[in-house]
């Protein structure tokens, strides 16, 4: 909690210490808390109580009636396993980002005995004097009091981004934000009372917001929840019409019901937040949800050149004198910073080398980044003029600059420096009568005629230390960097170039835009690399046309003219120094300002999206083949594949286990921008297909020997299907651990479905779950509670030669496309 003088222009002392407590203690406070993250009881009842959970319960319990120990135990630790793990670490998972937002929250400033005060927005009592500047945002409900005047944003309330002009008795509304100008109101509304409480809620809130890749994998899973359910009609109607037991029911409800994937979308969650635990490790804050899909997402990201390219701490390097003495010059340049409400960045460097005496003003237009130049009149009789510093371009307009100056702007603006023109006018009637008092509504402030100009005022920007390196990272994402500025674009080019951006860059001004028609606008926010002289709206409409043109859109920046296109953006990032509005709706937040960490944010948004592609593969290979398995053996055999315990111990070697160290693994990368399905069929199409053949072929042959097996005269009912079963596990298993080899290829002999990874930590994890498998194959006790038959060494050694043989086929079908040419479409 910081205090501070309250500036004499306000002149209001607002409520005592012991006030604000007595109004807090009587209820009176904005003591509404907003939920951050999910809740304690959402985790539970998004991880214990689902549709497929309660399947699974339902069975287990059936099971133990029934006397199969085994079987119900299995499925209650199978699947209450992963629950309490997913469970324990999105706890931790929320616990963390939790103390991390409440750390980072926004302050309000407030008036209390005479004082600023920054406090949480928690702690504003009702009747409290809020103090407002530009870039804040309003938290409570209230009316302006005092003498001053500020513009609105209230576009999170209306949908409409016109400033609204808000000057003493008017309503203000908490969700909108302070563009210009600063005020003081008085709280007349706390907690659930205020207009937009339940919008705060909505946008602070841990918001179940689907991603593109959720929305995917939602479908995918209903897809699966239909079979399951058409399986479990055919079962029953089996069940009903034929001389099945119910344990044999069960058994095959139990395999039926691990065909949905009912901890895929909670994996992915977890994963998603693990991510944004790991990113605040690299002083990144994530917001919402869906910000790391977004991030895996992102091709084109839009910079903000102040305050995000460079550190925004401005000095004053030159001043050029036009037609007055260099002192006087200062002077007045140094009572123009003194004397505004509103300072910002260039009036501080300004007052900074120019000392000043704040004055008296009868009129001042605060700068904004629509008008590009603010303007002051001094409450001097003998000298009633406006004195107004802008963009020179703006100014020029009614300024007939002679060559020489034009070309010195122009040189000081190729080296990269921010230049500034300042003049004064005697039109000053029009600045102190420039608002509609009929409405109250703020209209646009015409340039005072007759500009007279004085000094042309060179300013430069540094560029961040880690911003060329950053720069680097970002091509080496395979993101495009755009950079989009109020600045000059020779001035905003020349920063570019010392970054590292190129230097044959597409350079186009916000007065070249707005001559051009909606189809050449599109084409030049697509083709150009520097935007120079944009106005907030621009802004925004540049971000929308870059996504219209099938880009996913980050946009950066720190400053209150940034909502507009931060809001229009795919992905929101705001600097921690930033504005409060700013903050307030970024997806995320650099914290310490750090720009650099950024390159490893995409990179690990990549990582995690492509490790849950490398997961729904398998994933998805071992679900469909056990499918078709089950219609196969039925139409073929009259028989089931599988046992619960052998489906179960499949599901957990040749997907469970692996899947635990793939996300860990992960590498970044692009990804096709196409949908999931269509990115997967390359690689799951053909080795769902010959793992099916080849795992139906084995247990045909097995189950051949089976009935060769009977005693002379037995019924062929009495084949031990154990037999034909337990060579489809280990076929299954060998098979699944083999496309493992396949998903991640070690060398180019395995290169076939996927690109070399030359990575040999998934060839290991193969082998090692092989081992597993030899070891509970291996041990009597182990091999009878999972139902195996006990095979011969020359059995394991011609299941694993299929297997291999399985391999070279489905690598043939990769290499050569076949099955793309038979069906006449690209799967790749």
């Amino acid at each position: 909690m910081t205090e501070a003088n309250i500036p004499q222009p306000y002149g209001l002392t607002g409520l005592t210490e012991d006030e604000a407590i007595a109004r807090r203690a009587a209820g009176k406070g904005n003591n509404v808390k907003l939920q951050t993250s999910r809740s304690y009881k959402q985790i539970l009842q998004e991880n214990l109580f689902t549709f497929i959970n309660w399947i699974f319960f339902a069975i287990s319990a059936v099971f133990f009636l029934l006397g199969r120990i085994g079987d119900s135990i299995l499925v209650v630790v199978v699947i209450l396993g992963g629950i309490l793990i997913n469970i324990y670490q999105e706890i931790w998972a929320k616990r963390k980002l939790d103390e991390i937002a409440l750390l980072n929250r926004p302050k309000a400033t407030v008036i209390r005995e005479c004082r600023e005060k920054n406090i949480d927005p928690t702690e504003i009592v009702l009747g409290d004097i809020l103090l407002v500047r530009s870039g804040d945002q309003i938290v409570v409900d209230g009316v302006v009091v005092g003498e001053g005047r500020m513009e609105v944003d209230e576009s999170l309330l209306t949908g409409e981004s016109d400033m609204i002009l808000k000057l003493a008795g008017q309503s203000v509304f908490s969700g909108s934000f302070c563009v210009s100008g600063s005020a003081c109101c008085e709280v007349q509304k706390v907690g659930a009372e205020t207009l937009a409480y339940q919008l705060t809620t909505g946008a602070r809130a841990y918001r179940q917001v689907l991603t593109p890749l959720q929305k995917e994998i939602n479908v995918v899973i209903r897809v699966f929840m239909l079979i399951a359910c058409f399986l479990w009609i055919l079962v029953s109607i089996s069940f009903l019409s034929r001389s099945y037991s119910l344990s044999d029911l069960l058994q095959r409800a139990a395999v039926i019901a691990g065909l949905v994937p009912a901890g895929l979308l909670l994996a992915i969650t977890l994963s998603y937040g693990l991510g944004a635990v790991k990113m605040i490790g690299q002083n990144v804050l994530i917001q919402q949800a869906n910000a790391v899909e977004s991030l895996s997402n992102v091709d084109v990201l839009c910079l903000d050149k102040t305050g995000t390219l460079t550190t925004n701490e401005i000095n004053l390097e030159r001043i050029y004198p036009l037609d007055i003495n260099e002192g006087e010059l200062r002077s007045l340049l140094g009572d123009f910073a003194a004397s505004t409400k509103v300072g910002n960045k260039t009036s501080d460097a300004i007052g900074l080398a120019c000392p000043g005496t704040e004055r008296s003003l009868i009129a001042e237009v605060p700068f904004s980044s629509s008008r590009k130049w603010s303007g002051i009149a001094f409450d001097d009789p003998l000298k009633p003029v406006i004195y107004v510093l802008g963009a020179p371009e703006v100014l020029a307009k009614d300024i007939d600059l002679s060559p020489e100056i034009s070309e010195y702007i122009a040189g000081e603006t190729n080296k990269g420096l921010r230049v500034v023109l300042f003049a004064y006018s005697s039109d000053i009637v029009a600045v102190k009568n420039r608002r509609a008092e009929t409405n109250n509504q703020p209209v646009d402030v015409a340039l005072p005629a007759n500009l007279i100009p004085l000094a042309v005022i060179s300013l430069s920007d540094q560029l961040r230390p880690e911003a060329y390196e950053t720069i680097q990272g970002f091509a080496k994402a395979g993101i495009e960097i755009k950079i989009i500025s109020g600045d000059h674009p020779q001035t905003v080019a020349s920063l570019a170039k010392q970054a590292g951006i190129g230097n044959d860059l597409a350079v186009v001004s916000g007065q070249e835009l707005t001559q051009m028609s909606p189809i050449e606008f599109t084409q030049t926010a697509k083709n150009s690399t520097i935007f120079g002289r944009i106005t907030p709206e621009q802004k925004a409409r540049l971000v929308e046309s870059l996504r219209k043109t099938g880009h996913y859109v980050a946009m950066i920046g720190d400053g209150v003219n940034d909502v507009l296109s931060l809001k229009r953006a795919n992905l929101a990032i705001a600097m921690e120094s930033g504005s409060k509005a700013t903050r307030g709706v970024a997806d995320i937040v650099l914290l310490k300002d750090s720009f650099a960490a950024l390159p490893y944010t995409f990179l690990e948004g990549q990582r995690i999206r492509n490790g849950i592609f490398d997961i729904l593969k398998l994933f998805l290979v071992r679900v469909f083949c056990v499918t078709l398995l089950i219609f196969a053996t039925a139409i073929v055999t009259d028989s089931f594949p599988l046992e619960n315990k052998q489906s179960a111990l499949v599901s957990l070697i040749g997907v469970g286990l692996p899947t635990i160290c793939i996300p860990i693994w992960a590498k970044p990368g692009i990804f096709p921008r196409r949908s999931m399905v269509q990115s997967m069929l390359h690689f799951t199409i053909p080795a769902t297909i010959t793992i099916t053949l080849t795992a139906l072929l084995v247990y045909l042959y097995y189950l051949v020997w089976a009935v060769l097996d009977l005693p002379p005269g037995a019924d062929i009912s009495q084949v031990d299907y154990s037999i034909p079963r337990s060579a489809l596990a280990t076929i299954l298993i060998l098979c699944q651990l083999f496309l493992i080899l396949f998903l991640k290829p070690p060398t180019n002999a395995w290169v076939g479905g996927e690109r070399l990874s030359g990575d040999w930590r998934y060839t290991i994890i193969a082998v090692g779950l092989l081992l597993v498998y030899i070891v509970i194959i291996s041990v009597p006790p182990l091999r009878k509670f999972f139902e195996l038959w006990h095979f011969g060494a020359l059995d394991y050694l011609f299941m694993g030669l299929v297997a291999l043989e399985w391999c070279l086929i489905v690598r043939f079908m990769w290499r050569t496309k076949f099955l793309d040419k038979f069906l006449g479409v690209d799967l790749d």
